[in-house]
């Protein structure tokens, strides 16, 4: 069957695209010698160049021409589609709402919600005090403070307890490095407090003026330091009241709801640990609740009157244990909800009355209702065969009432709240689709593929009614597939552009994921994870044998690690997929893990392996796709990246384009798209980012023949 498959794609290929895209020229990268050598292995790298910009800024201009080279490429190469892709643009907005607003949340005497405006690209942040009804405070205008920029991202508002001023952080360059103002709302002042390269949020403590702040490495992006800061002083002066000295971990500060703590976390993927205080003694010295253990993951949940420990400690689906006040370490912690080996325990919502268990059961969300005081549960029940459900906007403590959101591939995103004393639900809002939406004329299913190993992989897919399962019709497949990250079925109008012009989309939950319980991410990560990419194959072959689609019709998604899976799978399987897009992808692994002045690679180190090790260098280089390209023919490929981004470096997407122009034997198209002003996010507004999609989508439809 496969082999059929692959004649019919071979004979095709050529004459299929050549009717496609003008015979253009495309640029030819310049190679220099650069030797790897480590571990008795000598590797040369002709593009390691292409890191300058990286290294040097903007005195390296080769690397800026390059990449500029290559966006002049792609343009003519697309640019028969420029009224095509402005239409996808327009209908996709035009299904959004643009004067809207967000349901309101209370916290604190106080209503806080957004709103958007027409024609505006970013959202007012507002509140309203004890009710509806009175007057609006507008306490950001982002619309207004965005103007002049390319890039404007205002993140981590957070506002004192006595509701008089207001934390939050900018990024105006797109690298997630924020700098912290203050808004005094007594006078409508903003501060700069001379506070950067943060993560972007603030912590208050109880007496209104201490805030505690996470501090990034300039240069790493790794979270290193933890700072007190007392409002009025200089920032130079601001305290250090903890130091990471593991560079594989991340760590953050945060107050508990109950808003008696200030809590400090530290952890990597295999072990954590967390440090305390009174929120009501700022410049006290913060407690070790429990010392970090070696392959311990814990997350603690202040209640009155006691802890509450989510942990994989002798748990590998996690539980939850509880421990006294005054009581914290592991010898005295003792199980409140059971290790279950079929139920992932994901998280825990705290109120005074109740607890909300997040947990995920036979690769779907759920949630469960716990009453504190005679500890009866309510599973929450939903009739859609995939769907995500998961809590949202629920700060208050003292309350009852609890939110949740709700959304499939066909239900938009839904926010309800149910009262939990008498299960009453009450939808608050339902995203709106302009122009008319009804979700009768789309099918969403659940489908199992079996992998290699015979392990079963769920794939969620959706389509437009009368989509024809002759093979003829176009899939997109979509898939990530790392950090335990579930990528669940979720509802998105701007995909209906896609679905009423014949494609079916499914997603893959491939091992990596952590879609079927822990062990789902434990069996595709370090020295296992080639089983996500194997996994995603497998997916594409079954929904060819099940006539879903053909290898002439069958599309590949990927974006940062799921733009690593579309470059192995495109390696391993090119004859499989006729289109691959990958999005500001993670594909040069091995020299990337070498190098510790790359951001965040230490902290990587738990999920891919620390090439030091022998071991590990060659398993990472037997995957990695710049490593493993071959003189062979390879599917279309659209790739996207940012000059500024800072989880993945632009360097590692343009050397593997380089690298498969060279190697390639093909007449295939292969494009690269550098955003010259954007990171890892792609564009920072509201509507901006429909333009790549409006890319993407036209790059499919253009290998498809279809141009209206």
């Amino acid at each position: 069957m496969k082999k059929f498959y692959l004649s019919l794609l071979i004979m095709s290929s050529a004459t299929f695209q050549s009717q496609k895209f003008p015979d253009l020229k495309a640029p030819v990268a310049e190679k220099q010698e650069h030797i790897r050598d480590i571990h008795g292995d000598k590797v040369n790298d002709p593009y390691y160049w292409m890191i300058d910009y990286f290294k040097k800024g903007k005195d390296s201009t080769k690397v800026v021409d390059y990449l500029k080279a290559e966006n002049t490429y792609w343009q003519g190469m697309m640019k028969d589609t420029e009224p095509f892709r402005d239409k996808l643009f327009q209908e996709m907005k035009a299904r959004i709402k643009e004067k809207d607003e967000s349901v309101p949340v209370f916290k604190n005497g106080y209503y806080y919600y957004t709103r958007t405006e027409t024609g505006k690209q970013y959202f007012k942040y507002c509140r309203k005090k004890g009710n509806l009804t009175t007057p609006e405070e507008i306490l950001l205008d982002v619309d207004q403070l965005a103007e002049g920029h390319a890039y404007y991202s205002a993140s981590g508002f957070s506002i004192s307890p006595d509701n008089t001023k207001m934390i939050y952080g900018v990024d105006d360059v797109s690298r997630r490095q924020y700098k912290l103002f203050l808004k005094d709302f007594s006078t409508g002042k903003t501060t700069d407090l001379g506070i950067k390269n943060t993560t972007g949020s603030a912590t208050w403590a109880n007496d209104n003026k201490t805030i505690f702040y996470t501090g990034k490495n300039p240069e790493t992006l790794l979270t290193e330091k933890i700072f007190r800061h007392t409002l009025g002083t200089d920032s130079s002066k601001d305290v250090l009241v903890y130091e990471e000295k593991d560079k594989t971990n991340y760590i953050g500060v945060g107050k508990s709801k109950n808003d008696k703590f200030i809590m400090i976390y530290s952890g990597a993927t295999t072990s954590s640990e967390t440090r305390y205080i009174s929120a009501d003694d700022p410049n006290g010295t913060f407690k070790v609740f429990q010392p970090r253990m070696k392959d311990v993951l814990y997350d603690v949940t202040p209640l009155e009157d006691k802890f509450l420990i989510t942990t994989n400690k002798d748990a590998l689906n996690f539980k939850v244990m509880e421990c006294p006040l005054d009581k914290t370490g592991v010898e005295n912690w003792k199980d409140f909800i059971p290790h279950r080996k079929d139920v992932l325990m994901e998280g825990i919502s705290e109120f005074k009355n109740y607890l909300v268990f997040s947990e995920r059961q036979n690769g779907l969300s759920q949630l469960v209702i716990f009453d504190r005081k005679t500890g009866k549960k309510e599973f929450l029940k939903f009739d859609e065969a995939a769907y995500t459900v998961y809590p949202s906007g629920n700060p208050e403590y003292n309350t009852d009432n609890f939110r949740f959101g709700y959304t499939s591939m066909i239900t938009p995103s839904s926010q309800y709240e149910q009262d939990l004393k008498t299960g009453k639900r009450t939808l608050l809002k339902q995203q709106e689709v302009l122009g008319g939406y009804n979700k009768e004329n789309y099918v969403t299913e659940r489908l199992f593929a079996i992998a290699k190993d015979g392990t079963k992989i769920p794939i969620s897919i959706v389509y437009k009614k009368g989509y024809k399962k002759d093979g003829n019709n176009p899939l997109l497949l979509y898939a990530y597939g790392s950090y335990g990250n579930s990528m669940d079925a979720t509802f998105s109008s701007g995909r209906l552009s896609l679905l009423d012009r014949g494609f079916a989309y499914a997603i893959a939950h491939i091992r990596g994921g952590q879609e079927m319980g822990r062990q789902w991410y434990e069996d595709g990560k370090m020295m296992k994870k080639k089983n996500t990419f194997t996994d995603f194959i497998d997916c594409g072959e079954y929904l060819v044998k099940e006539k879903y689609t053909s290898p002439k019709h069958l599309y590949a998604q990927g974006g940062s690690a799921g733009g690593l899976l579309m470059g192995a799978v495109a390696n391993m399987s090119p004859n499989l997929w006729n289109g691959v897009i990958s999005q500001v992808p993670f594909v040069d692994v091995v020299n990337t893990m070498l190098d510790e002045s790359i951001p965040l690679t230490t902290n990587e180190y738990d999920e891919w392996g620390n090439p030091n090790n022998k071991d590990a260098y060659f398993y990472m280089k037997s995957y990695s796709p710049y490593e493993n390209i071959e003189k062979k023919n390879y599917p279309n490929i659209l790739v996207t990246t940012g000059l500024h981004d800072s989880q993945v470096q632009y360097f590692e997407p343009a050397k593997w384009v380089a690298k498969l122009r060279d190697m390639k034997t093909d007449k295939n198209v292969l494009l690269l798209k550098t955003d010259m002003d954007y990171g890892h996010g792609g564009a920072s507004g509201r509507f901006d980012y429909l333009k790549d999609v409006a890319l993407v989508y036209a790059f499919m439809f253009k290998l498809e023949g279809i141009n209206q």
